[in-house]
């Protein structure tokens, strides 16, 4: 196994935007991997999510020794999430991922679950608005019931894309716990992406669409890249970086689904 200095740029890169801002991580990685090194889009998933699932595994030790992780909420998601992607994968395992055919799909469904991150966060004042009226009242039972439903969804969306449980997450957990403090609500999503990943990773690794290779140097990169962002990037304020971010992805969706 080699590692590739290209990978190792791109892993970089990527963890240096995650380190200044926190996001952009999962949404990032696979549409660089398809649309820039054409690596076939079932395997830029599968690298991905393992990526994924190491990386956010690091960050909930963080938020965990903050005492910022509501772990409830992660079983809640998790119940729904880790059965959704045991499902999604033996569905996805009748059908050869490397096909021109598979590849079409996987790429229209990544680049509509980029459109829906890029909706997210750029409406997401908008969405919390409509929505926490509404659900801020809601008995608790229905609150776990949701909570479990969109970790079933989460599990699905992100099994055949790698997208979703970032942006998409804390938007619908910030509408369903709208008084809990907002780093609860991203320790949270970060805490159950590591399950749901893991999973979903290991899968795509049994069905032989995991790159080991790329998945080290993206790693390489990577860690000394969010250390960097971490500490000496000076951080982008929230109302330029939603809006800068949510144009590109819009715009890399775009790419794929048209």
């Amino acid at each position: 196994m080699s590692v590739q200095p290209l990978y190792i740029l791109t892993g970089f890169f990527v963890g240096l935007l995650v380190g200044q801002t926190g996001m952009g991580g999962g949404s990032l990685v696979t549409p660089i991997l398809v649309l820039a090194f054409g690596v076939p889009p079932a395997a830029a998933v599968g690298t991905d999510l393992l990526y994924a699932s190491i990386t956010k595994a690091v960050g909930t030790a963080v938020h965990g020794a903050n005492h910022t992780v509501q772990w409830p909420i992660v079983a809640r998601l998790a119940a729904g999430s880790v059965p959704a992607t045991a499902v999604t994968l033996l569905a996805i395992s009748q059908f050869d991922l490397n096909s021109q055919a598979a590849s079409g799909v996987i790429s229209t469904i990544l680049g509509i679950m980029l459109l829906i991150t890029a909706f997210a966060l750029l409406f997401r004042r908008r969405l919390l608005d409509l929505g926490g009226s509404r659900l801020a009242d809601l008995p608790k039972r229905q609150t776990r019931m949701l909570t479990i439903a969109t970790g079933a969804v989460l599990g699905v969306l992100v099994t055949i894309s790698s997208v979703g449980a970032g942006a998409i997450g804390v938007t619908v957990l910030l509408v369903l716990y709208p008084r809990l403090p907002m780093a609860r609500i991203v320790g949270s999503d970060i805490a159950h992406a590591v399950p749901l990943t893991l999973v979903a990773g290991l899968g795509h690794w049994m069905l032989g669409s995991v790159n080991l290779s790329m998945l080290a140097s993206l790693l390489i990169g990577s860690i000394p890249g969010i250390v960097l962002g971490s500490l000496f990037a000076v951080r982008v304020p929230d109302a330029v970086l939603r809006p800068v971010m949510a144009v590109t992805l819009a715009l890399v969706g775009g790419t794929l689904v048209f």
